[in-house]
Order: C-alpha cells, then structure tokens, then sequence
C-alpha cells in the first residue's frame, strides 16, 4: 500500500475544532498574532500557540518574526484551497444571536477567500467579467479574451506580471456559501488588490467580510453591471 501517512497527520490538525477555527480566520490571507487568533477562534491565548506550533511544524501554517512578535498566516494557497473545500460540505453553523447572524450575513455577502474576493459579491463579480465577454469558463480555470487583455490593461493589471507568478493563474473556486464558482488564481488576487487600491471595497478588522464602499458601489455598477 502506498498510502502517505503524512494525509492522516493533516487531516488530524484540521479536524480539531479550535484549529480549523483558527484556520477559518486566517482565510483573510493576512498574518496575526496569536493573541488575536485565539480571540477570533475562541480560545485562551496558550491554547491557540499551542495549536498554532503544531500546524507551524506541519507546513500548514506560516510564520514571521518581527524582533519578540509572532505573525501567522496560511502557507499557501493549497491549504486555503482544502479549507474553502471543506467548508462547501460543512453544515451550517446554527446561529444563536444577532452578532453571529450579522456576521454571518456579511461573511456570505462579501469577504475574503485567502486572496481573492469571495461570497455573494465574488461570485457575481465573476459572472459579470463572463457576461461582459472579458472572461471565458474552462473546465478547472478562466480564460482571458481579447477583450478582456484590453480591459485588465486599461484597469491598470498587468497580466504578463500576473501570469509570471509561481503560482495558478486563474483557477476555479467554489464558493461555499454561493455553491458556484468565483475566479481565484492570481489575477483573483491581482482584482481584490486593485480593487482595495481604488477604496472600491475595504478590509473590516478581526474578520473575513469586504465592505463594498459607497464609492465601489456606483463605479461597479457602471463598470461591471453591478447593482448593490
């Protein structure tokens, strides 16, 4: 059998409930400390670094030094992707009060998938960039039309720098909440960056959710079709 029992010590870390909470919350694709993981995951502070060493070691989890501070974030964007799969087959959590349930609105509207934008607002982000003829569907990614390598350089995305990234281009997401699927890859990450460079959208503090600003909402609804 050759079987690798590196899968079963992996699954083993996701499985634990305060990590995939942990690794939930690093799905912003930001770095934190622990401090602040373990308020967002719920636990005491010496639980989350406990955890948080033992997915360090596993290549799960990434971390930077600042002189005596810890900063952690997801290694990369295939552990992101195991997340975001595990969560299209996850039942959804029963929500007990109106905190949690306008949290839960928001992170379904509009948030962070690592990288890229996801949710409700993803999703329809994608579709219009096909309905506009600036992307094509493959089977496991997007293709860019001529149109769309007009468009991409007059929005200021350079796509010879994007596509010399070691990394996918354009792959295939599905969206956990939506049940579809929103463009990820690094022209996913190159649209949120230029998005959030323009104060289209905003990251909120302590959690995943996008804020579409009054001003993105009036340039995506002439740009992209749009309606918020």
């Amino acid at each position: 059998m050759n079987a690798n029992p590196n899968v079963a010590m992996v699954a083993t870390l996701v499985s634990e409930a305060s990590r995939a909470a942990i690794l939930t919350a690093l799905l912003d694709g930001r770095f934190h400390p622990a401090s602040e993981l373990a308020y967002m995951a719920g636990v005491k502070p010496q639980t989350a670094s406990f955890h948080l060493k033992k997915m360090v070691d596993a290549n799960v989890v990434a971390v930077e030094k600042y002189g005596r501070h810890r900063y952690y974030g997801i290694q990369n964007q295939e552990v992101a992707q195991v997340m975001e799969s595990l969560l299209s087959i996850t039942p959804p959590i029963k929500v007990k009060s109106l905190n949690q349930n306008l949290e839960d609105k928001a992170i379904r509207s509009a948030r962070t998938c690592y990288d890229h934008l996801a949710g409700a607002f993803g999703v329809e982000l994608t579709s219009s960039l096909i309905r506009e003829g600036i992307l094509y569907e493959e089977e496991k990614c997007f293709g860019v039309t001529e149109k769309g390598k007009e468009f991409f350089a007059a929005f200021q995305i350079d796509l010879e720098e994007v596509k010399n990234k070691r990394r996918s281009f354009s792959h295939k997401c599905l969206d956990w909440s939506e049940r579809r699927h929103h463009l990820a890859g690094a022209l996913g990450n190159a649209l949120l960056e230029r998005l959030l460079e323009l104060s289209w959208i905003e990251r909120l503090p302590k959690t995943r959710a996008i804020k579409v600003t009054p001003k993105g909402k009036e340039a995506l609804k002439e740009r992209f079709s749009i309606d918020l």
